[in-house]
């Protein structure tokens, strides 16, 4: 395709073409990640490389205690990778089911961690380079020390207040009884230590070895229903993606348990009602995008959940027939508030990378939110993820907190093909942010013609689980307007920062080599060679 190569939204940031390339959240892990490919790896050893040194130097997003999720296109056929974790398989549930909805950290959010199994089953199946290689640079920034960048720093300090009942957080994350600060120097003996004894025992050191006997051990000393037996039981799911056509595109999603699943649902009524023919960030577009989204979460929400559990098939929720119904139902007078129609039978990081070979992975993690639970394992630097927090109180939703089960998840890496072949590997972090962000990610390169640092740096919008919405700065201000006219309502001003629209990370195939963007609301950069 040829793009639009103009950037008219305020950035300082240009794409980056190049025959090999790595996007990340932040810089050092993008170098670590280009620095495999310099050593002869392909893009999975530097997606696996990125994603590590991600634990260290973005630990305010993600952390070894982390969940993943991956889609490696290896140059004829697409994989896709679930490395989530489930719940305890002796959790008590009947206290959690008494509450009117999950709490948000502490012991009950803490599933067993599935980001170090993402890394060695990428490693074994895909990986050129010894395992162990990919760790160095990211043990040297924990035990040398990084420089803290700004976008994590003052995600950090915000985090100081959430976590400030958590002890052991605080001796890892705040040795200087604060966040560091943008420019300061952090060093973590400890992550270091973690990182050499899961990168010499290729992973089994954190979930049948001493790592794994230390996180059970400090989860029996708080009562907490975390085991060995859960993390030596833990597994990896190579599966299948699900798609829909988009114009001339497919675009694929990891199944449920996460929440990819909407994205499809919201293009597939954004086809049906042609969206191409609204211009581009007008009132009517922009109306059209956030009603074909609330449908999307309606149907999303009801369903998606773990797939031994869930009620309806993905399938039926992307049918043809289904999709121009539920397109028929949006007004362009007025906004809706929508809900599911299909009847039941009874602080994350992304990355991409691309090699020369025609390899492309599409890669995230994250510890749901901010630092997670914000149980710290002491002496080890790993941060408990609190996906359960997404589990459901509800006894007849799917998705209700059960033991041995996977929570629905937020996190989803994407890709896009053209004739059988990947053009596209994308992703947009930001928990409720990413399916609507894989929608506009979308509209904008396809539609548009947007290179993918443009179509990163545009204003976007945001449409809440209340169904609320908001603007960035930059769309218009008679868009506000005519919105509110139809209807819309607008979460807070007090609640809408930069953080609430996520951020992207994209790399597209040219016809000899890549185009690559990364979202200037984040530190990270796209760097190839």
């Amino acid at each position: 395709m040829s793009f639009c190569w103009e950037l008219p939204y305020p950035s300082q940031r240009a794409p980056v073409c190049a025959h090999n390339i790595v996007a990340a959240s932040q810089p050092l892990a993008a170098q670590a990640g280009i620095g495999m490919l310099v050593r002869g790896g392909n893009a999975v050893d530097a997606a696996i490389a990125s994603a590590i040194a991600l634990t260290v130097v973005e630990p305010n997003m993600n952390g070894i205690g982390s969940d993943a999720f991956a889609i490696v296109w290896d140059g004829a056929q697409l994989h896709g990778l679930n490395a989530s974790g489930r719940s305890p398989k002796h959790l008590q549930v009947h206290g959690l089911l008494a509450r009117p909805e999950m709490p948000d950290y502490g012991w009950p959010t803490v599933t067993v961690p599935g980001a170090v199994s993402a890394w060695v089953a990428l490693s074994e199946r895909f990986g050129k380079l010894p395992f162990d290689a990919l760790f160095e640079p990211a043990i040297r920034y924990a035990f040398d020390g990084f420089i803290v960048s700004p976008v994590v720093a003052a995600r950090w300090s915000e985090a100081v207040s959430i976590y400030q009942d958590y002890p052991d957080f605080a001796a890892a994350f705040l040795p200087l009884g604060r966040a560091p600060k943008a420019g300061e120097l952090f060093r973590s003996a400890d992550h270091a230590a973690t990182l050499s004894a899961i990168a010499a025992s290729k992973g089994e050191a954190f979930y049948r070895g001493e790592l794994g006997a230390r996180i059970a051990a400090h989860a029996r000393d708080n009562g907490a229903a975390l085991d060995s037996g859960d993390l030596a039981a833990h597994s990896v799911e190579w599966v299948e993606c699900i798609s829909r056509r988009y114009r001339d595109v497919d675009v694929h999603e990891l199944p449920p348990n996460g929440q990819g699943l909407a994205t499809l649902i919201a293009l597939g009524v954004l086809q049906y009602r042609g969206i191409i023919d609204y211009p581009l960030d007008s009132a009517d577009s922009i109306h059209l995008q956030l009603e074909a989204m609330k449908i999307g979460f309606a149907e999303a929400h009801r369903h998606v959940a773990d797939p031994t559990t869930m009620q309806v098939r993905s399938d039926a929720l992307l049918d043809d027939a289904f999709l121009r119904r539920r397109a028929d139902e949006i007004h362009m007078n007025r906004a809706g508030h929508y809900e599911s129609k299909v009847e039941s039978d009874s602080g994350t990081v992304y990355l991409s990378c691309a090699d020369r070979s025609g390899m492309m992975v599409s890669f995230i993690q994250s510890n749901y939110e901010g630092f997670g639970s914000g149980i710290v394992v002491p002496g080890t630097g790993i941060s408990l993820q609190n996906r359960g927090a997404c589990f459901s109180t509800d006894p007849a939703h799917p998705n209700v907190v059960a033991p041995g089960k996977r929570p629905f998840h937020t996190i989803i890496p994407a890709m896009a093909s053209r004739h059988g072949n990947a053009i596209l590997s994308f992703g947009v972090m930001g928990g409720h942010m990413q399916p609507q962000g894989h929608v506009q990610m979308i509209l904008r390169i396809f539609d548009h013609q947007q290179n993918p640092q443009t179509a990163a740096d545009a204003p976007r919008w945001h449409v809440n689980k209340n169904f609320e919405i908001a603007l960035e700065k930059g769309l218009p201000a008679e868009v506000r307007a005519e919105l509110t006219q139809r209807g819309h309502r607008w979460i807070a001003d007090s609640d809408v920062s930069v953080g609430l629209f996520g951020g992207a990370q994209l790399i597209h195939r040219l016809d000899d080599g890549y185009c690559a963007g990364s979202d200037s609301r984040k530190d990270g950069q796209a760097v190839g060679y």
